[in-house]
C-alpha cells in the first residue's frame, strides 16, 4: 500500500491537485470484513448534506454535479483497495467539505488490517496524502478524513472518528434519511358484532348503468380542487450484497428484486502501473484514449429463442418486447460515470431461462490485463449486488460477468469473473458461446 509516512490524527496538509482519488486500503484474508468507501458532500451553512443526492457510495455511485464518483474495488496481492473520484474544480460552491468515510461489511474494523486513506493525484498518481488507523476496535464505520476549502484552495485533514452504528449511523448523522426495513403490519381489529343483521342495501354495477341516474346537484363554480401533496423522495437504501469465489451466487427473490428493472453497470479504469501481460505485450493497455470495451448479453429465452445483446451490429435490444433486454448507449472511453449499462425487465423473468453477462474488447487493447473493472446489479426493488473482477493473467478478450439462470420459481445471480482466451481466427462472442453452449450461428460484424 505504499511506504510514505503517514499523518497524525487532526493533522491537515494542502491539496495541489485539481483532480484526486481517494483510495481505502486494506489487506484482505480470512475472517477479514469486507469494507466500502463513501463520500457526502456538507454543506458550510449547515453541516449537514443538502439532500440525500449529497451522499456518494455503492447504491449511489456519482453525484449529480460530477464532482464524486464512487468507482469500486480493486484486489491485488497486496491486498484490497475501494476508490472515489473528486474533481475538485466542480465541487458546488455551497460545499464546504467533502467527507471521506468507510464501512465494515460482516465485521469490524477491529478485525480489518492494514486500513489506511490516501489521497492521490488523479492525473500524475502522486501520494498527496495518506492516514492509517491504527487504533480501531468495535467500530463498524469510520470518518477517515475530509477535503475542505481553506483561503481559496483545498486541504485534507486526517479525522479517525470511529462509529459503532454502522453506516447508517454515521449517514444519519449528517442528514441522510436512510430506508430501514418496515416492520409486519399488525393484524386488523375484529369489528364489535351488530345488535341484529341488517340487510345491506343494493351496490350500484361497476359498469356504467344504460340510463344513467340524473347528475348531483354542483356549484355554479365549484372551488378548484388542492393538488395532490408531491410525494416525499425516496430514503437511501445501505443494504447490498458482494459476490466473492466463496459466496458467488444470489437469489434476487429473496433480496426483494424480483420484479422492475435490473440494471447491469459495467465500470472500468486503466491502471498506469503495468505488470504481467500488460508489460509483455509492451504497453498495449496504457492510457488508451480509443479503448472500447462492449458489455453484452447472451439470452435464452422459454420459448427456445436465443441471441445476443450488443453495441456490435447495433443490436441493442429492446425492455418492452422480447429479449426484454435493452443496451443503454456504448462508452468508448470508460471516463462516463456511469459507465455501460444493460437493463433487464425482470416483469417478463418467466419468459427468460437463462442469461449471460459478459464483455469483450472490442478495440484499444490485445487483453484485460491491467484494466479494473467492477460490475454492479441493481434492481429496482432489492439489494444491489456488486463484484469486481480478478486480475488478468492470461491474453483474454472476452470475460464471462454473471450468469442468471430461471430455476422455475426464482431467477438465481452467478458470479463468473471467467476470463477466456479465444483461439486464434475464433471471435470473443463465438468464443463465449462455445463456453457455455449457446449454440448459435455467429456471422461478422461492425458498429
Amino acid at each position: 500500500m505504499g511506504a510514505s509516512m503517514s499523518m497524525l490524527k487532526g493533522s491537515n496538509v494542502p491539496v495541489p491537485a485539481r483532480t484526486v482519488r481517494v483510495e481505502l486500503a486494506w489487506r484482505s484474508g480470512p475472517g477479514v470484513p469486507d469494507a466500502d468507501a463513501s463520500a457526502l458532500l456538507i454543506a458550510a451553512a449547515t453541516g449537514k448534506v443538502r439532500s440525500d443526492a449529497d451522499f456518494v457510495f455503492y447504491n449511489q455511485p456519482a453525484h449529480a454535479s460530477g464532482a464524486v464518483r464512487h468507482e469500486g474495488k480493486r484486489s491485488s496481492p497486496e491486498g484490497v483497495t475501494d476508490t472515489l473520484y473528486v474533481d475538485l474544480a466542480r465541487v458546488e460552491p455551497e460545499v464546504e467539505r467533502v467527507v471521506l468515510a468507510a464501512s465494515a461489511d460482516g465485521g469490524t474494523f477491529g478485525r480489518v488490517p492494514g486500513l489506511c486513506v490516501r489521497v492521490l493525484d488523479a492525473e500524475g498518481g502522486a501520494e498527496i496524502a495518506r492516514f492509517d488507523s491504527t487504533d480501531a476496535t468495535v467500530e463498524t464505520a469510520f470518518i477517515l478524513g475530509e477535503l475542505y476549502r481553506r483561503q481559496g484552495g483545498w486541504k485534507f485533514r486526517a479525522v479517525g472518528q470511529g462509529y459503532g452504528s454502522g453506516l447508517e449511523g454515521l449517514a444519519t448523522d449528517f442528514g441522510i434519511t436512510v430506508d430501514k426495513p418496515s416492520a409486519a403490519p399488525s393484524p386488523p381489529a375484529r369489528p364489535a358484532p351488530a345488535v341484529a343483521p341488517v340487510a345491506a342495501a343494493p351496490q350500484p354495477s361497476p359498469v356504467a348503468p344504460a340510463q344513467p341516474a340524473a347528475a348531483p346537484t354542483v356549484p355554479a363554480f365549484p372551488a378548484a380542487a388542492p393538488p395532490p401533496p408531491a410525494a416525499p423522495p425516496a430514503p437511501v437504501r445501505l443494504s447490498k450484497v458482494t459476490l466473492t469465489k466463496a459466496a458467488p451466487t444470489v437469489s434476487l427473490a429473496k433480496q426483494g428484486g424480483g420484479s422492475g428493472a435490473l440494471r447491469v453497470n459495467l465500470n472500468w479504469q486503466v491502471r498506469k502501473q503495468l505488470s504481467g501481460w500488460g508489460a509483455k505485450l509492451g504497453r498495449a493497455v496504457a492510457n488508451h484514449t480509443d479503448l472500447d470495451l462492449d458489455l453484452c448479453a447472451l439470452y435464452e429465452l422459454a420459448d427456445g429463442r436465443k441471441g445476443v445483446v450488443q453495441a456490435l451490429g447495433n443490436a441493442f435490444g429492446s425492455l418492452n418486447r422480447p429479449p426484454y433486454i435493452h443496451l443503454d448507449g456504448d462508452d468508448r472511453t470508460g471516463a462516463v460515470s456511469s459507465g455501460e449499462n444493460l437493463t433487464v425487465n425482470l416483469d417478463h423473468k418467466d419468459q427468460f431461462r437463462r442469461l449471460l453477462i459478459f464483455v469483450t474488447i472490442y478495440e484499444g487493447a490485445r487483453s484485460f490485463a491491467d484494466l479494473h473493472a467492477t460490475v454492479t446489479l441493481r434492481p429496482q426493488h432489492g439489494a444491489a449486488i456488486d463484484f469486481s473482477l480478478d486480475e488478468c493473467t492470461v491474453p483474454s478478450t472476452v470475460c464471462a460477468l454473471a450468469l442468471i439462470t430461471n430455476t422455475g420459481a426464482d431467477l438465481v445471480v452467478q458470479r463468473e469473473a471467467r476470463y477466456l482466451v479465444p483461439a486464434r481466427g475464433v471471435s470473443p462472442q463465438r468464443t463465449i458461446d462455445q463456453a457455455y453452449g449457446w449454440g448459435m450461428n455467429w456471422t461478422p460484424g461492425r458498429k
